[in-house]
């Protein structure tokens, strides 16, 4: 059975759980007073005619813990004899808890499963008892253990989706609420499609890992959904989601090994396609498309089919740049990004020829910016004030098939281009640009001139 991408809300709660001294689990604050030795060492207590009064479960409590020591299987052993003697004890869920420490110590996970389920019969609305039971259930990896988990992640799903955010702390933001329950929602169907997969149960499992993805795209969940469809013989959703693993998983550092998904990948590949040929250029894809919100929105100007029909934006203030101004005359066009090296060495050579040109309104120069991620231009344009007026593609990009940086076009005044310039060389990019750019000024100036 392939090992679980874990959820680190899990193993965090469940930590957070075991950490917990024992005798502070058992010991409400009230209870943590020292009591004189008699009192501990003497549960039966005297009425005022001499007649002996019902054991106090309290001091008898205490002295349990004090007779243990620090020796876990002797707790287990009084603990369990107190809980004989006052089954229906009160604050059982706190033995309970110590009770679940002390066995996993002590490597006993069925008690430990044992104690944990009655914590949930006791209190079966609280997430973090839950939790715990459903760990130690999969530690188990009985079937009979499982569809119990099962249905305690149910639970924990119901109980997510109708908690209200008018029970949030004042300290959290409506903002920040909404962002863990949105985590707490993926969280919870990864942690039950991963108990489905576990069963066997695969078309579950399937739902249920997709909806996490769905709601917060993460390696793990790819991963399982991955391994899910290779079971299932289903190689091409085998291969699309380990990719999604892949681009998603952050080396060694994550929940996820980016080695062990790589290698599930390559298989299965090479089970489609008898070789890895094409699995590098279908792995850039897959991270791109994973990688970079802004492709899974509509692209602008999508039925732009000229540069005079682009309405793009202006990257100092986001307002509309209308180019069917630039209709008849020549545009130039500075393809960039703010990651780009060669982008930010080209800009003062791009400049330079723009100001030669600066006097002739026939001449247009423009840096369409193409970052995905467009917060990163308004600072940088602080920091490296552009002389030519800065625009996002919006688009442009597509219509000239720009896919490296830096790119320089020139579009003559028919819309045709004109000079292209993939990458420059810094000894001649001023003079070959400037060269292009009074070539297609010419062409239309004659062209005008022996116009009938």
């Amino acid at each position: 059975m392939p090992s679980r991408p874990p959820a680190p809300a899990l193993s965090l709660l469940l930590l957070g759980i075991l950490a917990f001294p024992a005798s502070a689990a058992i010991r409400a604050p009230s209870e943590q007073s020292q009591q004189p030795a008699s009192q501990a060492a003497n549960p039966v207590r005297a009425g005022d005619n001499g007649s002996p009064k019902q054991p106090d479960p309290e001091a008898e409590l205490q002295r349990a813990l004090n007779d243990a020591g620090s020796d876990r299987a002797a707790l287990v052993r009084n603990l369990e004899g107190f809980l004989k003697r006052h089954p229906d004890y009160p604050n059982r869920t706190r033995i309970y808890r110590a009770l679940v420490e002390a066995d996993l110590q002590l490597k006993d996970d069925d008690r430990a499963a044992d104690y944990s389920e009655r914590m949930v019969a006791l209190n079966p609305n609280e997430i973090s008892i839950l939790l715990l039971a459903i760990e130690l259930l999969e530690r188990r990896e009985e079937e009979a253990g499982l569809r119990r988990a099962v249905s305690y992640s149910t639970r924990i799903l119901n109980l997510v989706e109708h908690v209200s955010p008018y029970e949030r702390s004042s300290r959290v933001s409506v903002e920040q609420w909404e962002l863990q329950k949105k985590n707490d929602l993926a969280n919870t169907h990864f942690l039950r499609g991963d108990l489905y997969f576990r069963l066997r149960d695969y078309d579950a499992a399937r739902k249920d890992l997709e909806t996490s993805y769905e709601i917060l795209p993460t390696a793990g969940a790819a991963q399982r959904l991955g391994e899910t469809a290779e079971l299932q013989k289903d190689l091409p959703t085998a291969i699309q989601e380990y990719a999604r693993a892949f681009a998603l998983a952050e080396g060694k550092s994550g929940n996820v090994s980016r080695e062990e998904i790589r290698r599930k990948l390559g298989n299965v590949w090479r089970l489609a396609h008898g070789s890895e040929n094409g699995l590098g250029e279908y792995l850039l894809n897959t991270y791109d498309s994973v990688t970079q919100p802004s492709l899974k929105k509509p692209a602008p100007n999508q039925s732009a089919k000229e540069l005079p029909d682009f309405i793009v934006r202006k990257a100092s203030n986001g307002s509309a740049y209308p180019l069917k101004s630039t209709k008849g005359r020549v545009v130039v066009l500075n393809f960039w990004a703010t990651w780009c090296g060669p982008c930010h060495a080209l800009e003062p050579l791009f400049a330079h020829v723009a100001a030669d040109f600066h006097d002739l309104p026939d001449a247009v120069f423009l840096s369409a910016n193409c970052d995905e991620d467009e917060t990163l231009v308004a600072p940088y344009l602080q920091k490296d004030k552009l002389v030519t007026e800065v625009v996002f593609a919006d688009g442009l990009n597509r219509l000239y098939s720009v896919d490296s940086f830096p790119t320089v076009i020139v579009i003559d005044r028919e819309g045709k281009i004109a000079y292209r310039s993939n990458g420059f060389q810094a000894d001649t990019f001023e003079r070959d640009l400037s060269a292009a750019v009074r070539r297609a000024l010419d062409k239309g100036a004659t062209a005008e001139r022996v116009a009938p």
